[in-house]
């Protein structure tokens, strides 16, 4: 650890107001009954004492962006030739996300491979991560659906992150993490946290073990190439599932997209949105086949991505944070870490859903 800083609870909105002086700022905010990441102003109730229903990703990656947009416009010189002009300027302010869970930060870090570790890095993505800084906060309890600890994370996991935030006495351990962290608690709000630090320690401890106690120690156990295969297996573990897409959507690493090019006469802009495999048109083609059409692999191919397909381009990850919020969010409360475990244990069977 670099720097470990101590911000008091009671000044915790006046710390938020002087980041947000420098930079937008992102945090889990009350609304209704539900804590949604959303730009912090004066009058929000931020709410660090449970996860935000939806992970803070679309802060980096949005769930809608325009890429470019273009004009069609006539040659002056020759009318019967048609110009395209393009405006593709991308312009990203400096970006803090405040609050945010270690899971929610390994979910970025999956997302980070995807658009970065290939032969065409995306600008619009890797603008934005550049911009960003990410500030998170040591679970002090498991929440309903957790298992962060099964596939590798924890609740006090401070990869990915800049700042790592664990709740001591009246208030929090901030420890920078990189230069970035270190740059964030230059803050004359912020005490010296050298004597908090056992505290955390003790906390950051604590919180693990109650994990472990929930979830279990990580699970190395490869898939078992024969379950994974089995139609039967799918069709099971697919009766209850409604294709309805709730658990990409609320995923911190799901990352699948769709472009559209939408015009008004002669103009108009290229737009990439969020889209989920889980969806029937996913995969439809133009010719009207669709290679997955049954229910069972689409399934399979979104589960499968996450615990083996992943892994094989990228080193053994999973490509799953443990976070529960397709759990939490599922209408029929489908388990993705009960249908994981049974690949693991050539059983055949999914068992363990009511």
């Amino acid at each position: 650890m670099k720097k470990a800083r101590y911000l008091k609870k009671q000044k915790e909105k006046e710390f938020i107001a002087a980041l947000g002086a420098k930079a937008r700022v992102y945090a889990p905010c009350l609304e209704d009954e539900a804590v949604l990441f959303k730009p912090a102003e004066p009058d929000s109730t931020i709410c660090l004492s449970r996860p935000a229903v939806s992970s803070p990703k679309s802060v980096i990656y949005p769930q809608s962006e325009t890429l470019f947009s273009f004009r069609f416009k006539k040659d002056a010189e020759d009318k019967r030739r048609t110009l395209v002009e393009l405006d593709d300027t991308i312009e990203v302010p400096d970006t803090i996300i405040f609050g945010a869970r270690p899971c929610d930060a390994r979910g970025i870090a999956i997302i980070d491979r995807a658009f970065s570790k290939t032969d065409t890095p995306d600008p619009y993505y890797l603008a934005r991560r550049e911009k960003t800084t990410i500030v998170t906060l040591t679970c002090p309890e498991p929440s309903s659906g957790c298992f962060c600890t099964w596939v590798g994370c924890g609740p006090a996991e401070t990869s990915n992150s800049d700042v790592m935030m664990t709740e001591v006495e009246d208030g929090y351990l901030m420890e920078a993490l990189t230069e970035k962290g270190e740059a964030l608690l230059e803050s004359p709000i912020l005490e010296d946290g050298t004597p908090y630090e056992a505290q955390a320690r003790e906390a950051q401890k604590a919180a693990h073990e109650r994990m472990v106690k929930e979830a279990g120690e990580t699970d190395t156990t490869p898939v078992d190439p024969e379950t994974f295969d089995s139609q039967a297996f799918w069709e099971k573990a697919a009766e209850r599932c409604l294709g309805c897409g709730a658990c990409t959507y609320l995923c911190p690493t799901c990352y699948c997209f769709n472009i559209t090019d939408e015009t008004v006469v002669d103009k108009g802009e290229r737009i990439r949105s969020w889209d989920a495999c889980m969806f029937h048109h996913f995969t439809l083609e133009a010719s009207g086949h669709n290679p997955r059409a049954a229910k069972a692999l689409r399934l399979k191919n979104r589960i499968g991505h996450k615990f083996l397909y992943y892994g094989e381009k990228y080193d053994g990850i999973i490509a799953c944070s443990g976070c529960g919020r397709c759990i939490r969010g599922c209408p029929v409360s489908m388990e993705i870490s009960t249908i994981a475990s049974a690949l693991k244990k050539n059983s055949g069977t999914v068992s363990g859903e009511q």
